[in-house]
């Protein structure tokens, strides 16, 4: 409150008055000083100010602040943003380089890319996770998207360059948001509103699937396999993968997929029309049979043992002298007697296979016992690896032996047929028709060279991570950049509803999302702009299953020609992108510790 004094005149005057002394300013320099203090100038003439009683001279909390603030400007230090600016724009300009980096290989008619290793080992995939994990990304936030494709392949198993490339285009948006002064906390919380909105946009727009129906399952894991360098051989894995995945599902426990049980053999030689889904076992190595042994086997007796058929040795490294032969001879036979006494116990169980663990400690059989085991007519499978142990005795139905005294004919498992086969350049080992076998299955894979079948082994994963998702949310929606577009428009529209700041945010995560349909039509050669314009149209008319048919080069209805996903796989991209968005944005500071 500022009122006139005894004399008529205003503190505000007073004040002028003093300023006066200090640095004669105009009257109208006066005023502007006043002004920028923000306090209200009110001119009144003096005579007229006589009559006044009181006036009231206020001033709004926010001018107070200010005022205070200018008036203690010598004492307070300046506070330089422009570093945390710097920081949030060199994060997402590292980020963004990792997304552009893996935006070719987006789609069907993406280009693939070579990996070359340190060690000199090559690799030729489309795989976004597999390119970024081989990328040597060394900027933290850039790693974060590294991180992000691992998430996506972990959740859903495909989509892991789609999550990249939108995470990029947001990344782009939230850029020029940011410079138009708009609060990286707001343009967070609009993101994560924005992306709760798609989930309910494409939960609306998914048509529910059954197990049953084999056809959708089938055509869900080809989506997923033409994008692949294996792409020609579809029509094989796509079955294939549907198969595997259907045999290790648990009816008790339908929900629950774990892809372990589908163990991937791969065998060089011949091609991926080779490829096949094997009812048991399949070991990538022969038989030993240096002693003359069997190679098959009916009506097998199968035991995993995790011990060793050999001489025992010393604890510790230490060496024997034996000066008389007399005690060389007895030291030899009693090896004998005990490797004979263990193979005596063996065969009295009807054991007629036996499966032996890698051994680092001694060696697990020596040529002494492969010859006792010849002569029992047992066959033999060495070097199995610790890892493969769980997985071979879940489908046998068996228990591991940890020590000769616990061998007994319940811990054994019973199979049809153990053989051992040729293929290619090598040999494997079969068994079939396996008694009681459990929820497992084996999926032997070939191709001419060693890339190929690497790729092969990541494009059937990814199609079985597809087939696992839709066990898990049984929903199908549409491919070829139509959810994408559908969630734009329903975004955009969604935009003009809200006020203020999350307005422009919204509206900015709906332009973001083109960045998919206008990539797959870049990718393929077709004009991206005419595309997507074109898109929007159809989508604008209520078609919102159109999509680009990259094959045609023209927009048809997706779901007509076959090209679906699971919900998983769009849902969790866009969630997981909006949350890693989110995180680089909220960084404002560097912060490197010795």
């Amino acid at each position: 409150m500022c009122a006139p004094n005894e004399n008529g005149r205003f503190e505000s005057e007073i004040w002028n008055d003093d300023a006066k002394q200090i640095n004669p300013f105009s009257k109208r320099r006066r005023k502007a000083t006043l002004c920028e203090l923000g306090f209200a100038v009110i001119i009144i003439s003096r005579s007229r100010a006589s009559n006044l009683p009181s006036l009231s001279l206020s001033l709004s909390p926010v001018m107070a602040v200010q005022a205070s603030r200018q008036a203690s400007s010598k004492t307070e230090s300046y506070v330089d943003n422009k570093r945390k600016e710097d920081i949030r724009r060199a994060n997402i300009v590292a980020a963004r380089a990792v997304a552009d980096a893996v935006r070719t290989s987006l789609g069907p008619k993406g280009m693939d890319k070579m990996i070359s290793t340190a060690s000199g080992e090559v690799i030729i995939t489309n795989d976004g996770a597999t390119i970024l994990n081989k990328m040597e990304v060394l900027q933290p936030a850039a790693k974060m998207l590294v991180e992000l494709s691992k998430s996506q392949d972990v959740v859903a198993g495909d989509g892991t360059t789609t999550v990249v490339v939108i995470a990029g285009a947001l990344l782009k948006q939230c850029l020029s948001l940011l410079d138009a002064g708009i609060h990286p906390t707001v343009v967070s919380d609009a993101l994560h509103k924005a992306s709760l909105k798609a989930v309910d946009v494409l939960t609306a727009m998914a048509v529910p699937v059954e197990l049953s129906d084999r056809e959708s399952l089938v055509k869900s894991a080809s989506t997923s396999l033409n994008s692949k360098v294996v792409s020609q051989y579809s029509t094989l894995l796509a079955p294939l993968a549907v198969d595997a995945v259907l045999s290790v599902v648990d009816p008790e426990k339908p929900d629950l997929i774990d892809l372990r049980d589908v163990k991937i053999v791969k065998k060089l030689g011949g091609t991926v029309d080779d490829t096949e889904l094997v009812k048991g076992l399949v070991f990538d190595k022969k038989a030993s049979h240096a002693a003359g042994g069997p190679t098959r086997v009916d009506n097998a007796k199968i035991a995993v043992i995790q011990f060793q058929i050999s001489p025992p040795k010393t604890d510790i490294e230490q060496s024997i002298v034996v000066s008389d032969y007399t005690q060389m001879d007895r030291i030899l036979k009693e090896e004998r007697n005990y490797i004979l006494g263990m193979i005596k116990k063996i065969k009295a169980t009807g054991c007629n296979v036996l499966l032996i663990q890698k051994s680092i400690l001694r060696d697990a059989v020596t040529d002494l016992s492969l010859h006792y085991l010849a002569k029992a007519k047992i066959m033999v499978i060495k070097d199995v690896e610790r890892d493969e142990i769980e997985f071979i005795t879940k489908t046998l139905n068996c228990l591991p032996i940890a020590n000769i005294e616990h061998f007994r004919a319940e811990k054994l498992g019973y199979a049809d047929l153990v053989e051992e086969a040729s293929l290619g350049d090598g040999k494997i080992v079969k068994i079939t028709g396996i008694k009681d076998m459990g929820r497992t299955t084996t999926v032997l894979v070939r191709g001419s060279n060693l890339l190929v079948l690497d790729e092969a082994e990541r494009s059937l994963h990814d199609a079985l991570c597809v087939v696992r998702c839709l066990v898990n949310k049984k929903f199908l929606i549409a491919g070829g950049g139509a959810p994408e577009i559908e969630l734009s428009r329903q975004l955009g529209a969604w935009a003009k509803v809200l006020q203020g700041m999350e307005s422009y945010c919204v509206r900015s995560f709906a332009e973001a999302l083109e960045v998919i349909p206008y990539t797959l039509a870049e990718n393929a050669g077709l004009n991206p702009i005419t595309i997507v314009t074109e898109l929007r149209n159809r989508h604008a008319q209520g078609e919102i299953n159109a999509g680009i048919n990259v094959r045609k080069g023209q927009i048809t209805n997706i779901l007509e020609e076959n090209v679906v996903q699971p919900l998983l796989v769009s849902t969790s991209a866009i969630t997981l992108a909006t949350e890693c968005v989110r995180m680089i944005l909220k960084i404002d500071d560097i912060v490197t510790v010795r």
